[in-house]
């Protein structure tokens, strides 16, 4: 083999290797993204409470001083832009409306309530159960007979580590709330108690121990979470629309809250709660 044949070889060789390496870093980055957002997304998942950044730091110079100055470079693939699954909102804007104090306890504790949800993107039915969350299932009744729900964005999608949409917050920002606290209720339920949130589950977004407002959160895959957030009631129609939200995925976390919004148009139109037949 000739000197010039070797040296080529030799070239292609090293090309390929320096290709690999920025393949396996990439990957790496990849991976380290995916756990810091899970671990983003249990710190966020919080009504009314911190706001938390996510800033990543890759340092790409080790590759950049490997590659040659004469090799063309790799494009970075073009993403098509996600089309949006749901509905133009309703006309109206949330009342924003406040109180100083939960409203009074007058929900039937022995008769489950049912929560329907108008949403752009189709209707959600939850079964709430007041018998393990009275207080909570209290609010959610009052606040729905008030209009304080209608119109407001779901704000919070989660697509790793934990798989959620939270809704509930007139703001949009996942710091909004109905202006009083409620204490945290069924967390001795056995059903998250193994610190997983099964699919179906309807729970409420806190900010710590007793600070549940109005915020709350749709589970539709398995999610691995503590046993800190008050579950209430279950899906029990319109898991398809779930689904079809979660398919067009999340934006990138937003820099002053961490939320990952939704790429979907997800709003409340309208919600009502009465009791079950």
């Amino acid at each position: 083999m000739s000197s010039k044949e070797r040296r080529r070889k030799e070239l292609v060789r090293a090309k390929v290797e320096r290709q690999a390496r920025r393949r396996a870093e990439r990957h790496r980055r990849r991976q380290r993204v995916r756990i810091l957002l899970a671990v983003a997304a249990v710190l966020v998942l919080a009504g009314g409470g911190t706001a938390w950044a996510l800033w990543l730091n890759d340092d790409d110079s080790s590759d950049t001083a490997a590659a040659s100055t004469d090799e063309p470079t790799e494009e970075a693939p073009v993403e098509e832009p996600v089309e949006d699954p749901c509905a133009a909102p309703a006309e109206g804007s949330p009342s924003g409306d406040q109180w100083d104090a939960e409203p009074e306890l007058t929900v039937d504790t022995e008769t489950p309530q049912l929560m329907r949800l108008a949403t752009t993107c189709g209707d959600i039915e939850l079964t709430l159960d007041p018998a393990a969350a009275p207080r909570t299932v209290n609010s959610f009744a009052f606040l729905a007979g008030e209009g304080y729900l209608d119109h407001t964005p779901c704000h919070r999608l989660t697509t790793e580590g934990i798989y959620v949409l939270q809704c509930g917050d007139p703001t949009g920002t996942g710091q909004g709330g109905p202006g009083y606290q409620l204490p945290d209720e069924n967390l001795d339920a056995p059903e998250v108690a193994e610190g997983v949130y099964p699919a179906g589950t309807v729970a409420m977004a806190n900010s710590g121990p007793d600070t549940g407002g109005s915020q709350f959160f749709l589970v539709y895959q398995d999610s691995q979470l503590p046993a800190d957030y008050t579950p209430f009631g279950q899906i029990t129609a319109g898991f398809d629309v779930l689904e079809t939200i979660a398919g067009a995925g999340s934006a990138a976390p937003d820099p002053t809250s961490g939320n990952t919004a939704p790429n979907a148009t997800v709003v409340i139109n309208e919600a009502t709660v009465e009791p079950a037949a």
